[in-house]
């Protein structure tokens, strides 16, 4: 992410708990997987869905495995400037 000028250093991953309680504007879940084992948000007033490739399934060469993980990147990152560019 940071070769396209995004830090995730401060990131983390959080708990679904931590989100009870809360108004949620959208839930947006990105893999298949997710939405199938996405817990429900309470709250939340719009669900969006949109599968991508699950990068981290990639094996081979590491500069075919990172080519990979760049495309999924690069795929997310138009979906999501398209779909919340107006919202």
């Amino acid at each position: 992410m940071g070769e396209i000028g995004i830090d995730l250093s401060s990131h983390r991953s959080k708990s679904v708990n931590e989100f009870l309680g809360r108004d949620i504007d959208y839930v947006v879940t990105v893999c298949d997987q997710a939405r199938e084992t996405c817990p429900f948000f309470p709250g939340g007033k719009e669900y969006i869905h949109q599968g991508f490739a699950d990068p981290s399934a990639l094996t081979g060469p590491e500069e075919d495995v990172l080519a990979g993980y760049r495309r999924v990147r690069d795929e997310i990152k138009d979906w999501v400037e398209k779909t919340f560019r107006n919202k």
